[in-house]
C-alpha cells in the first residue's frame, strides 16, 4: 500500500496543485497539517483538504482513505481557528489575520477540531504535527530514533519543513517536507510517499510558480518576505 504524504501547506495553494499533479498513483493521501497560514490562499487549501472529492485532489492520482484526506491540526490551524498566536512572528501574525478574514465559519470550525493526532491504514500509519509527545515541538532530524515509535509501522510528523525520513527495524520516522514553504534550502514543493508493505519513503520534489505566489502575497497586502522567502527555501 502506497501512501502520499503532505504537510505544512501553508495557504500555498499553487505549491499544492503542482504536489498533487505531479504525484504518483498512491492508494490514500494524508495530511501533517498547518493548511493554513502565511500565504494567501487560505480557503483554496481548506477546501482542497476538507473537501476532496472535488478539485486538485480529486483531479490527481491521490486515492482518499475512507472518502477523506485524514488530517491533524498544526500549530497555524490552531491559531486561525482561536484567533490566538502566542510567539509568532509578524509573518506568521499577518498570515493568521488574514486567514481568519478570508475563512467562513464552517472552515474554522473545521480547523478548529482537527485532532493532534490520527492513526490510519488500520494503526499502521500514525500523524502528528509535531512531535508525538508535543504537537508544538520541532522535531528535527538529530532528533529522529526509533523510540520515536509506538506500535505503528509509520510516524508521520511536519512542522519543521525539513524534508527527512529514517528507517529502523522496527518501523519508520518520516517528516515529508512543506508543500507551501520549505525551509531546507531547497525552493521545490515538497512531498513524500511511502510504502506501507515495503517499509520504504520517496522524497519527492517539484518545481511552482513562485511569482506567482509573490504577486498574490503583495496583492493581499501581507508582508513581502512572506514571499521572497519561497524563492530562498527558507
Amino acid at each position: 500500500m502506497k501512501v502520499g504524504v503532505i504537510s505544512d501547506i501553508h495557504g500555498n495553494d499553487i505549491a499544492l496543485r503542482a504536489v498533487l499533479a505531479d504525484m504518483p498513483t498512491v492508494d490514500g493521501l494524508v495530511c501533517a497539517g498547518d493548511v493554513v497560514g502565511y500565504n494567501p490562499g487560505h480557503a483554496a487549501c481548506v477546501e482542497a483538504i476538507r473537501s476532496p472529492e472535488t478539485g486538485p485532489v480529486a483531479d490527481s492520482a491521490a486515492a482518499l482513505l475512507d472518502g477523506t484526506v485524514p488530517t491533524v491540526q498544526g500549530n497555524h490551524d490552531r491559531a486561525v481557528a482561536t484567533g490566538r498566536a502566542p510567539g509568532f512572528n509578524h509573518m506568521a501574525e499577518a498570515g493568521v489575520e488574514h486567514a481568519r478574514e478570508q475563512l467562513d465559519d464552517d472552515q474554522l470550525a473545521w480547523l478548529d477540531e482537527l485532532p493532534e493526532e490520527r492513526h490510519v491504514c488500520d494503526g499502521r500509519v500514525k500523524i502528528v504535527h509535531g512531535h508525538p509527545d508535543d504537537p508544538d515541538h520541532y522535531t528535527r532530524p538529530d532528533e529522529f530514533g526509533p523510540e520515536l515509535l509506538d506500535g505503528e509501522e509509520v510516524l508521520i510528523m511536519g512542522h519543521t519543513h525539513i524534508q527527512h525520513h529514517e528507517v529502523y527495524d522496527v518501523g519508520v520516522v518520516m517528516n515529508p517536507g512543506s508543500v507551501g514553504q520549505p525551509r531546507d534550502r531547497d525552493p521545490k514543493a515538497a512531498y513524500a510517499v511511502v510504502d506501507l508493505d515495503e517499509r520504504t519513503v520517496e522524497e519527492r520534489r517539484v518545481d511552482y510558480d513562485t511569482d506567482a505566489v509573490i504577486r498574490a502575497v503583495e496583492d493581499a497586502g501581507l508582508p513581502r518576505q512572506i514571499g521572497f522567502r519561497l524563492t530562498q527555501g527558507r
